[in-house]
């Protein structure tokens, strides 16, 4: 029987697969049963551990460029999982943007969540001077007091490490908090990523506790827009492959084969490091072309990672 993911993410195992989805348009909330089909036939072929439900929030406060994607408001995350994903048959990890969520509209949704079927990631806000209801510490404290069973993990920016080289003391931080795990934002530059990891590795060591698992995502870019929004989203691409990418013919499988080199890159480094590690993989696009392209790396992952 395999093992559930709860169980792999609390001892630390490697080679983790998960797919990330995008609950639907509140504007389409009325065919969620309609999209959560499609998206389970999708996923049926592929060996997952789970499933990622992002919580979306307008970043606008964060980057005031024009987004090149228009923000429109999605469900609920945790209501798109409990009215219309039951028949997916797999864990799911759902995020949630806390600063959105009054103390006790959160209180009740952690009262009430499934621990042995469900996972969180809190995320704080996307900038310093955005108004919040539930503050992240706070979050964390209550996750300790309501629910102290529901594994919780914590986000990790390679982009937040090249700023200020102090992501992996972060990423302590929430894990003394009560982290489990990580998942990363979309990963290009595999260089930084990797000197994140190596910080975060060596500052546990030098602690005397162990490093949790980090879910490293990664995300197909089939078009220049597709490669607008990454940026916006603060993705840092590098220049050489930027480059690569606007004048592909075909920038699709372009990033496609850069992001199976990346992983293949990753997995040796963290396997030769001794890091836990695993892969989310994710389309920033809704373009149909792109979220099967996702698909079609999740496949390639799972051999990678020997997955059968």
């Amino acid at each position: 029987m395999p093992t559930p993911l709860r169980v792999k993410l609390q001892e630390a195992h490697s080679g983790m697969l998960l797919v990330s989805v995008t609950p639907p348009r509140q504007s389409a909330a009325a065919r969620a049963d309609e999209i959560a089909a499609v998206t389970t036939a999708r996923l049926a072929d592929v060996d997952l551990d789970g499933l990622v439900l992002y919580d979306i929030d307008d970043e606008s406060d964060r980057n005031p460029d024009d987004r090149p994607f228009p923000f429109l408001p999605t469900m609920d995350p945790a209501d798109f999982h409990a009215g219309h994903l039951g028949g997916f048959g797999k864990p799911v990890v759902i995020y949630r943007c806390v600063g959105k969520y009054p103390r006790d509209e959160l209180s009740s949704w952690l009262q009430a969540v499934d621990t042995d079927e469900v996972m969180t990631v809190f995320v704080g806000p996307s900038s310093s001077d955005k108004p919040v209801r539930t503050d992240l510490r706070t979050a964390h404290e209550l996750r300790r007091e309501v629910r102290p069973d529901l594994l919780v993990g914590g986000v990790a920016i390679t982009e937040r490490y090249i700023r200020g080289r102090d992501e992996h003391l972060r990423m302590v931080s929430k894990q003394e908090r009560g982290c489990a795990y990580f998942i990363s934002q979309v990963v290009y530059d595999v260089d930084a990523t990797k000197s994140m990891l190596s910080d975060y590795y060596y500052a546990c060591r030098d602690r005397g506790i162990a490093p949790r698992p980090v879910i490293l995502t990664m995300s197909v870019c089939g078009s220049l827009k597709t490669l607008a929004f990454l940026k916006w989203l603060g993705v840092n691409v590098p220049p050489w492959l930027e480059n690569t990418l606007r004048h592909s013919p075909d920038p699709l499988a372009e990033s496609f084969d850069q992001c199976v080199r990346n992983a293949r890159d990753l997995i040796t480094f963290c396997r030769r490091l001794g890091m836990p590690f695993g892969f989310n993989v994710e389309s920033v696009s809704i373009r149909k072309v792109e979220i099967d392209a996702s698909i079609a790396l999740a496949v390639e992952l799972q051999q990678l990672l020997d997955r059968g």
